[in-house]
């Protein structure tokens, strides 16, 4: 029986994934100031931190409720057409979040459940985006691979 623990315990430190962190953000908030302070931001300042300790983290974003704005490429046909604070930082924020998808490698999930309750179509969606049957899907799976849990209300 020592044997097969002391087995177990070795296997899981050659397999663990030395120096990477993982968290999981779950983007709920409609705010423009969340996502700027929280997203992107926040996660520039974190992924900077751990490279500087030459660390990885790992970063994905579970995006539901008020959140879907922000990752729609034209507001023209969506539900947020007549956000006028939304249309005014659209086109600087989707070069933002392109950028953070792209040079950060932030995964980034979208609720399909909710996307076909707000009839969002998944062709006006910005081609970084991922997505998943359910916010609780996407987040269960994160959870389960060992992202830390961090919500964005």
């Amino acid at each position: 029986m020592k044997k097969l623990l002391f087995l177990l315990v070795l296997c899981g430190v050659l397999f663990a994934e030395e120096g990477v962190k993982k968290v999981v953000f779950d983007l709920t908030s409609g705010k423009l100031e969340a996502i700027e302070k929280k997203v992107l931001s926040g996660i520039a300042f974190n992924k900077t931190h751990y490279e500087n300790q030459l660390e990885k983290l790992d970063v994905a974003v579970v995006i539901h409720g008020d959140a879907y704005k922000f990752f729609i490429k034209d507001l023209k046909n969506s539900p947020y057409k007549n956000d006028a604070n939304l249309l005014k930082a659209h086109d600087q924020l989707g070069k933002r979040l392109i950028a953070m998808a792209k040079n950060y490698d932030v995964e980034f999930i979208m609720c399909e459940s909710g996307m076909k309750s707000l009839k969002i179509d998944k062709n006006t969606l910005y081609d970084f985006v991922k997505l998943t049957p359910s916010s609780t899907i996407g987040l269960i799976d994160k959870q389960n691979d060992h992202f830390a849990y961090v919500p964005i209300h």
